[in-house]
């Protein structure tokens, strides 16, 4: 089977930066899984993964505005020490997961650390880098039927929401 909209794709892939040849992850730890066309990786690479197979190898670009986007100059905010958890030991650079008030996500990068407040960064720490991704495509089935309602893969053994 070859890779499509609602097809389950486990892959081995290392990501690197366009810019810099600099290796930024790898699946070392085991295969990515995904349903495919479910919006649940970067769409740059989804749409140049499809028709793939298993065995397949390819070195595949990704420009920013599919990737993370480009990078926004007006996503930093200053904000108040005490909105953060208290028990965090801030530095420059460091990259946080923060939740807002509805419950949404947020990575951010701390870029500097003052008396009583924090600029942060809200752009996503790729945003404005073209990515080359080198990718071996391990396995792909179709999905369940229960897969294709959540949205998302299951392990091999299902999971309760």
């Amino acid at each position: 089977m070859n890779i499509q909209d609602n097809a389950v794709v486990s892959l081995h892939y290392k990501l690197f930066l366009v810019e810099d040849g600099d290796l930024v992850e790898s699946t070392s730890d085991g295969p990515l899984v995904y349903l495919h066309g479910h919006d649940n990786i970067i769409p740059g690479l989804e749409r140049q993964l499809e028709g793939m197979g298993a065995g397949d190898k390819a070195s595949i670009v990704v420009q920013p505005e599919e990737a993370y986007g480009d990078y926004n100059n007006g996503a930093q905010e200053e904000i108040p020490l005490e909105a953060l958890p208290g028990d965090l030991d801030l530095e420059e650079g460091m990259i946080l997961s923060l939740l807002d008030d509805q419950n949404n996500q947020h990575i951010v990068v701390v870029l500097e650390v003052k008396d009583d407040t924090v600029v942060l960064d809200f752009n996503h720490p790729l945003a404005g880098e073209a990515l080359r991704f080198e990718v071996e495509i391990a396995h792909v089935r179709a999905a369940s039927d229960e897969e294709i309602a959540h949205g998302h893969a299951h392990s091999g053994d299902g999971h309760h929401h």
